[in-house]
């Protein structure tokens, strides 16, 4: 695919996914949606790619937020399949199984929000702000946000976000678990590139599965996601990065993982 709305770009392997329209703060109408399923796909599917870190254009927005322009167009039923279409985009980012990071360097609002906290990880700018404003516009969140925002936040703080529709500056979202750290505008990207790269030299495997072990694990109970993470935890001892890491600790160098 021929990307209008995104730039994308394989930088040893890290993919930098940068949503384009910054005459429009990056807002997420139907094309955009579009190229960030296909960026998905590869992120996921592509083997030169090991992680992927995504960020908004321009000074001012990471994502505002859906188009109003197409929101104002929608009925019922063609409202249902927008918002199942961003929920299945949103989630094969999330279920990639590769570590992706949301650089947020501006506005994230809305869909913003949603897209951002489908990514792994979370580091804003000191000049981002979050919310979700939708029902300043009759409607409620529709990527997700209802369902992911209580589970990174607590049912309390979701709700008064949500039902307000008030928007949060970065040290707030900071100190309620919204995003993972805050650090200076200029620095955002190399701070985020850094933190890949210190995942991306830990066993693959590993990283995989822990986070498939988090991810399905909210989804069960204690005892059911124990199971999993047991199981987990067997698989990666017959793998030859445990042998590796393990002797190469016990070597006193650094290992040298290989996926296997």
């Amino acid at each position: 695919m021929t990307y209008q709305t995104l730039i994308f770009e394989i930088r040893d392997g890290v993919a930098f996914v940068t949503v384009n329209r910054p005459d429009k703060l990056n807002a997420l109408n139907d094309q955009v949606m579009l190229e960030l399923a296909d960026a998905a796909e590869r992120i996921a599917t592509e083997t030169e790619i090991k992680g992927a870190i995504l960020t908004g254009a321009g000074p001012k927005s990471f994502v505002a937020g859906a188009d109003i322009g197409d929101l104002s167009r929608q009925g019922p039923f063609d409202g249902k399949a927008r918002a199942q279409r961003g929920q299945g985009v949103l989630r094969r980012l999330e279920t990639c199984g590769k570590p992706v990071i949301a650089a947020i360097n501006g506005f994230a609002l809305g869909g913003g929000c949603e897209l951002a906290m489908a990514c792994h990880i979370r580091i804003a700018s000191e000049n981002a702000k979050f919310g979700q404003p939708e029902v300043k516009l009759g409607i409620a969140p529709g990527y997700g946000g209802t369902q992911r925002l209580p589970r990174l936040v607590g049912k309390g703080v979701a709700m008064q976000l949500i039902l307000t529709g008030e928007t949060i500056d970065a040290p707030e979202a900071y100190r309620i678990g919204l995003v993972n750290k805050v650090v200076p505008a200029a620095d955002l990207l190399a701070e985020s590139e850094k933190m890949m790269r210190g995942i991306l030299a830990m066993g693959p495997l590993a990283v995989r599965l822990a986070m498939e072990a988090v991810d399905q694990g909210l989804e069960m109970s204690l005892d059911e996601g124990l199971l999993l993470e047991a199981n987990h935890f067997g698989l990666l001892a017959a793998t030859q990065d445990m042998k590796e890491g393990t002797t190469a600790f016990l070597e006193k160098r650094s290992a040298k993982f290989l996926g296997r």
